[in-house]
């Protein structure tokens, strides 16, 4: 086995985003939930392994500790590069992670620079002038700005990043990329000279990603959202394939978990009740209250899945969820309902769900572990961002499962993305 690109996700949605393009561009992906604790012998036949992390919102010392670790393990699989993939909308604090994390690996790996662009044209996220743009408003006009983790208030990436770390921080802007990879390649060699770390990269089209991919070839870090992914691979020689996206047929049970609160989120949730589907909403109250929400949620389910999908949600309005945040605190309102969710998506599975879609960043994590997934086999792409994944479960079971970041898919994602399984595997 020969890993070409070894890949460090800060959170789940996000590595398979990450994963979802590479295949796109013709890579075989393995992703990994966590550092694998086996060698790189376990990982047969792939091209790209993307260590899904749950490193986003956690203290920035723990996550420098948990990428340098994915780093390790990466390095001994023989990567030839590495990715650290974080959000397209650049989901960060003050104090990190982004940056702390970003310059823990530039010393690991011993560079002295690397770039950073959370470009994703296809979903709407564009870098132009180095500042963030989510559809046509700036970042810190979007839902974004009301994140209840991650609150983004400022669309200027070089500040944002400035803020979080040692280096100094400069742009690469849009008439360089426009210019080609050789352009770009002499602007790197300049801003180096003058001891800059980290160049911001504007990308406003695909095209832009492609021309950035190829002048990244031999650079030892990228630091991205997942859009430069989809220029990286040819840089190995090689090209999109639709074998390299192949699931096994789905069987069992459907249902899906949402526990994001972003704008894209509440609009899918809104369309699925619309179409008179079951649903069952939890309240983050009545679980710190002592309620049984799990065994009720399960309940709930049990008198519906027989005749078709049932969602179990949390999502709520901003104006809803800065009220429980306000009751509960935001860390402990956001730790509630993700374990729960956990616990009612392991039940659900217990019941026979083999289909299983999953909503927001950190919901993913958390259900991710209570299933005690360990490695997810890449499918087809749902929607830009978002494929089917392929699960083993004990006793030699798949669970097809599908991690959508909060802020991505069409507002019929949920019953889009069921009915695109059973049409992809039939």
């Amino acid at each position: 086995m020969s890993v070409r690109l070894g890949c460090i996700a800060d959170d789940f949605t996000g590595a398979t985003d990450l994963a979802n393009n590479l295949v796109r561009a013709g890579m075989r992906v393995v992703q990994t939930i966590g550092t694998p604790d086996g060698s790189a012998a376990d990982i047969a036949d792939a091209d790209a392994v993307v260590i899904a992390l749950k490193s986003r919102t956690v203290p920035a010392a723990e996550a420098v500790a948990l990428s340098l670790e994915a780093l390790d393990w990466l390095r001994t699989a023989g990567a030839e590069q590495i990715y650290f993939k974080y959000c397209s909308t650049f989901d960060s604090t003050a104090a990190g992670n982004i940056g702390p994390v970003t310059e823990a690996l530039m010393a690991a790996l011993e560079t002295d620079f690397t770039v950073a662009t959370p470009a994703f044209p296809d979903n709407g996220r564009t870098v132009f002038k180095g500042h963030l743009f989510v559809g046509d408003v700036l970042l810190e006009r979007s839902g974004m700005r009301h994140h209840p983790l991650t609150p983004m208030t400022d669309s200027n990436l070089v500040n944002v990043l400035a803020a979080q770390c040692s280096c100094q921080v400069a742009l690469i802007d849009h008439r360089v990329v426009a210019d080609g990879p050789e352009a770009v390649r002499a602007r790197i060699e300049q801003l180096r000279a003058t001891g800059v770390g980290i160049a911001v990269v504007d990308a406003v089209s695909n095209d832009d990603l492609l021309r950035l991919g190829e002048a990244l070839a031999g650079l030892p870090l990228v630091t991205a959202g997942s859009g430069v992914a989809i220029g990286l691979p040819a840089n190995w020689g090689i090209a999109p394939s639709e074998e390299a996206a192949t699931l096994p047929p789905a069987t069992g049970r459907q249902a899906v978990v949402s526990g994001s609160v972003s704008v894209a989120t509440n609009g899918q949730v809104v369309d699925y009740l619309g179409r008179g589907l079951p649903a069952y909403t939890v309240d983050p109250l009545r679980i710190a209250a002592g309620e049984d929400v799990i065994g009720a949620a399960l309940d709930y389910a049990d008198a519906h899945l027989g005749s078709g999908p049932v969602l179990v949600y949390s999502t709520e309005q901003p104006d809803a969820v800065r009220s429980v945040q306000g009751r509960l605190g935001a860390a402990e309102a956001g730790e509630l309902v993700e374990q729960t969710l956990a616990g009612i998506a392991r039940g659900l599975v217990e019941r026979g769900v083999r289909q299983l879609v999953v909503a927001g960043g950190e919901t993913s994590g958390a259900v991710v572990q209570a299933l005690g997934v360990d490695r997810l086999r890449i499918g087809g792409q749902i929607d830009p961002g978002v494929p089917w994944c392929a699960a083993p479960l004990p006793g030699g079971e798949t669970l097809h499962v599908t991690l959508k970041s909060g802020n991505f898919g069409t507002p019929d994602f949920f019953t889009k993305a069921l009915a695109a399984l059973e049409g992809s595997t039939s």
